[in-house]
Order: C-alpha cells, then structure tokens, then sequence
C-alpha cells in the first residue's frame, strides 16, 4: 500500500518531510515546535516566559512539551532534564539485571525499555527528527492517567530493586 498525501499517514509524513511547505496546516505544531526549541538559546527565557506556547502552539501541554520546556529553560536544562531521564534509564537498567528472578528481570526492563522509547520519540518529534506521532514525554507532559500508570510502574520498579540480589 502506497501512501499519498490525501490520507492521514500521508499527510502526516509530508509535513514531517517539509513542514515549511503547509506552514499553517499539517506542519504548523512543528514549526512551532522548533521556534520554541531556537528561542530557547542556552538558558532559555526563563520559567513560566515561553512565547510559543501563549499565542502560537495548540495544546503546548500535551505531545510538545519538550519544545516548551527546552524554550523556558534553554539547552543546559533540557540537558539537565535529559540528564535525569538518562540515571532514570540507568538505575532501570541495573535493577533488570540484578532483579531476583527472570520474571522480575522481564518486568523491570518492559518499564525500563518503555520510559525510553517514550522520551526518545517524545525529542524526536519536537526537534523533527521523526514524524508526529502524539507520545507524551513520561511524568511531563499534562494527563493524569499516564502520570498515574508511571508511577504506578515506578512503585514496580522500586520493588523489584527492594527484593533484588545485591543492589547498590
């Protein structure tokens, strides 16, 4: 099956192709996503003083977040945050390896391998490097059930670290 620009996936992929070609239609989020991303600088505007998401993004909560996040607080603290994602992924990983059992091993690196396939698609998509896809950034991004489904798979996590073999 060939994808054209009159269905969804289509129109999807052209905008991320070239989202300069439909400026006000399939590619305005992510346009404006990576003008919150440049105006951000290095230390960003400031906490609470992003530009993008008073007048020009929809929904500047949901899947782009990032992009408000890197505008306020700039490249050092998108790194920062990026920084704790990556200890985050980790710890994950160290509690999979050392976990008591092998149920407990496959258990602690699904949470794991989820949390960073949803921070790497969440940053793919707001700096464009791959097409929109709607993945909320984990513990970020606005909704209360994927907040509450993290940290109820943290509170997994955690006690699999608790019952593992020598965890330090």
């Amino acid at each position: 099956m060939l994808m054209n620009a009159t269905d969804h996936t289509g129109a999807r992929w052209t905008a991320f192709q070239d989202p300069f070609a439909d400026r006000l239609g399939g590619g305005f989020q992510t346009i404006q996503g990576l003008y919150a991303v440049a105006s951000g600088g290095m230390f960003g505007l400031g906490l609470g003083n992003s530009r993008q998401k008073l007048a020009y993004m929809s929904e500047p909560h949901n899947d782009f977040i990032f992009a408000i996040l890197t505008e306020e607080l700039g490249f050092f603290g998108a790194a920062v945050v990026l920084l704790i994602f990556g200890v985050l992924i980790y710890r994950g990983i160290q509690v999979a390896l050392k976990a008591g059992d092998f149920y407990g091993t496959l258990v602690a690196a699904g949470i794991t391998v989820m949390v960073t396939v949803q921070v790497i698609i969440n940053v793919g998509v707001v700096t464009n490097t791959i097409p929109n896809t709607g993945v909320p950034m984990p513990f970020i991004s606005f909704g209360g059930s994927g907040v509450l489904f993290l940290l109820i798979m943290m509170g997994i996590l955690l006690n699999i670290s608790r019952n593992s073999r020598s965890f330090t």
